[in-house]
């Protein structure tokens, strides 16, 4: 019933159902993990970094629970945390297309470009469809003084379906 609680936009009865689920089952891990998730989308950082932290604790090989705490510590301001928990979700699953765009992200809001190109570089070689990390990818590249690869990456984005590419396109390209 969480599930479809949060699916709704119903974030604080999702939070309800987990309390209650948490309270059946004191070790679910991924009540702990949807729990967080539900209260990083209210913003509530720190509650979301404890659950997720606990649902560790139960199940410390969850790579998308360090995602989350990838996540969670990016939004707020941690990049380094952040690094360090995206490189723990890779180590676990090496498949994980979001982890690299979300630590190629917080490497360039460090100002490592390269690191950031090599980890959308990788994103795409898992999923050549993924157009945030071409869209991700293309901005790094403008940052560096690649116009061309910029203006390619986004063309690529933008064929497909991410729109915020199309314009960067028509006014940069």
């Amino acid at each position: 019933r969480a599930i479809k609680k949060y699916d709704d936009g119903d974030y604080y009865g999702a939070i309800s159902d987990y309390n209650k689920s948490i309270e059946i089952n004191p070790n679910d891990a991924t009540a702990f993990h949807n729990r967080g998730v539900a209260k990083e989308v209210l913003k509530d950082y720190e509650g979301a970094l404890k659950d997720y932290e606990k649902a560790l604790s139960i199940d410390p090989y969850d790579y998308l629970t360090w995602q989350g705490i990838g996540v969670t510590k990016k939004k707020l301001g941690d990049y380094y945390g952040a690094i360090s928990a995206y490189n723990k979700s890779i180590e676990i699953n090496p498949r994980n297309e979001d982890a690299y765009v979300n630590r190629g992200n917080a490497k360039e809001k460090l100002g490592d470009y390269y690191g950031a190109i090599f980890d959308y570089n990788k994103s795409i070689e898992i999923n050549p469809k993924d157009a945030l990390a071409f869209a991700n990818r293309g901005s790094t590249k403008e940052s560096i003084g690649d116009m061309q690869g910029a203006c390619d990456d986004w063309r690529k984005a933008s064929s497909l379906g991410y729109k915020r590419a199309f314009k960067w396109v028509r006014n940069q390209c």
